[in-house]
């Protein structure tokens, strides 16, 4: 009985810090990855994905994955002094998601409760991800080049598609700038992760738990 409370009474201190001092999951760098972040992700993306709370070890490994990524972003724009989304901007964001999947705000935040969120956290996701597509678009997108030749070819392969989707107008000249876009986004996808692929290699990444990595 004593040597069971004694154990206990050790194990106190240990339990309270536990609750108290956020872990560091990650070392990036010269910058930290915390179990905070990581909670904090998997659950505004499961909120704003509609999908319901997963905090299994491989769902954390995929949130931190993408909290790497995020600091290897975050110095390249701090660096190249990219332009940034503003308040006003992710306010916008937010109330449009009011609008589209809640009847009022009361509602909203009932269902940020349900997720262990509160507003800020999603406020500052809107904010984030909006500086991220303006960071993408300022650093990969001039390099962007798409060819006439490259258009034809997507052009013959995807025809029909393009025939079905645009009836009576799915002439080359009508989808042009379509297949443009298309191809565009994707040559700024690809250089985008071997941006990302490449700042993995040249940085120092220490997992402070084994399953995330």
């Amino acid at each position: 009985m004593w040597s069971r409370i004694l154990i206990l009474i050790a194990l106190a201190p240990c339990l309270v810090s536990a609750v108290i001092i956020d872990r560091i999951a990650i070392v990036v760098g010269n910058s930290i990855v915390k179990d905070s972040d990581i909670s904090r992700d998997l659950r505004v993306t499961s909120f704003l994905n509609g999908d319901p709370l997963n905090l299994s070890d491989h769902a954390r490994k995929v949130a931190a994955s993408r909290l790497i990524d995020q600091i290897f972003i975050r110095k390249e724009i701090e660096l190249g002094d990219y332009p940034v989304a503003t308040p006003q901007q992710a306010d916008q964001e937010l109330d449009h998601l009011v609008q589209e999947r809640f009847r009022s705000e009361a509602a909203l935040q009932d269902a940020l409760r349900k997720y262990g969120i509160v507003g800020p956290d999603l406020r500052s996701h809107f904010l984030w991800q909006l500086t991220v597509l303006r960071f993408i678009d300022s650093r990969f997108k001039p390099g962007v080049l798409v060819t006439d030749e490259e258009i034809e070819s997507y052009y013959r392969e995807h025809a029909a598609a393009f025939d079905r989707e645009h009836p009576g107008k799915s002439s080359l000249e009508d989808v042009r700038a379509e297949i443009n876009d298309i191809l565009s986004a994707q040559q700024v996808n690809k250089m985008f992760f071997a941006w990302l692929d490449e700042q993995r290699k040249e940085t120092r990444i220490t997992y402070l738990e084994a399953s995330l990595e």
